[in-house]
Formats: C-alpha cells, structure tokens, sequence
C-alpha cells in the first residue's frame, strides 16, 4: 500500500505489463523448435549442460540492468527470452533423456517424484529469495540467483550426461547436412 504523496518510478516489469511474458514464451519456442538440431550438432548431454546454464544465467542481464526505462526493459525482454531458449534445451533434452533410460513401469513414479521436487521446493525458494532480497537488496539476490542456478553444471560435469551424444548406441545422430557435420565439435 502506497502512502499519500509517495513518489515511486516504475521499474521494467510494471512497464511492460503483461507484456513481459512475451519475450520468455519466444525464447522458449524458439528453443523447442531448436533443440532436437543443438542437440545434433552439440549431443544430448552437452545440449544439457547448455541449458543448465543458459535458463538461469540471464537473470544477471536484468540484475545488472541500469539507466532509462527503455533499457532496463530491453534488459529484462532479452534476459527473459535468452533463459526461455535455455529451459527448452534443458527440459526438452532431459525429458527425452529420461523417457530413454528410465523403465515404462517406473516412468510415472520418477516422474511424480521429479515433479514433487521441482514444484515444491519452489515456494520455499520463492520465501528464500523474498528474504533475501529484503536483507541484501533485489539486484545482489538476482545475481546470487544467477550465479548459483549456473553453477547446477557442478552436479551435471561428473556425471555421465554430459557425455551422452545420442540416445540410442546403434543408430547415432546423423547431421542434417554436410555443414552441420563440419561444425559439429564431435
């Protein structure tokens, strides 16, 4: 609630409205429609640890974000489509990974389990970051955030995902055409 005769600048998100969504529903199309080829030409795993990566780093854009509005909304619109490319890769590459690997009669139990831990530990982060954010300020909690939700590759590096170039060992992933397979790092 606002005092009487409270002046406060609109930040970015305000600006935007529910136009701030647009960005991260691109991004993240667009990293559905591109992941099966980065998954191609980089393998399975690496698209991986790529996505790891590229869904939570950008939220250091919109930390680091100064200036007029323009900017700190142009700030927010690319960090927002950046990580809805990066959850794709992520999520797109994994699922596929999981649905490979892991038995039809134990997919849904996994599953449920997956899904209990990723939902339910997001209101306690959400409290977490609340807290944090009041005791050290929003721009230092976005860029811990940032940082630390990067720095997931650290469970992912020793495993054996990061390895993994193809999902099924007799029928390896063949490139799309003679360029893809002189880019390809593998």
């Amino acid at each position: 609630m606002r005092h009487a005769g409270a002046r406060r600048e609109p930040g970015a998100l305000e600006a935007l409205g529910n136009r701030a969504q647009l960005p991260c529903a691109t991004g993240s199309l667009l990293g559905a429609v591109i992941a099966p080829k980065i998954s191609r030409r980089l393998g399975v795993g690496r698209s991986i640890v790529v996505g790891a990566v590229l869904f939570p780093a950008p939220i250091a854009i919109s930390a680091a974000a100064g200036g007029p509005l323009w900017a700190r909304a142009g700030s927010l619109a690319v960090a927002e489509f950046l990580s809805g490319v990066g959850v794709m890769l992520f999520d797109v590459n994994l699922n596929s990974l999981q649905a490979n690997v892991i038995p039809d009669g134990m997919r849904s139990r996994v599953a449920g389990a997956y899904s209990t831990i990723n939902y339910g530990l997001r209101p306690v982060g959400a409290v977490f970051g609340g807290l944090l954010a009041t005791l050290i300020g929003l721009r230092a909690t976005l860029l811990i955030g940032a940082v630390g939700g990067a720095l997931s590759l650290l469970w992912l590096l020793p495993s054996p995902i990061p390895g993994i170039r193809s999902l099924t060992a007799d029928h390896p992933v063949v490139p799309d055409s003679d360029t893809d397979a002189r880019l390809s790092p593998c």
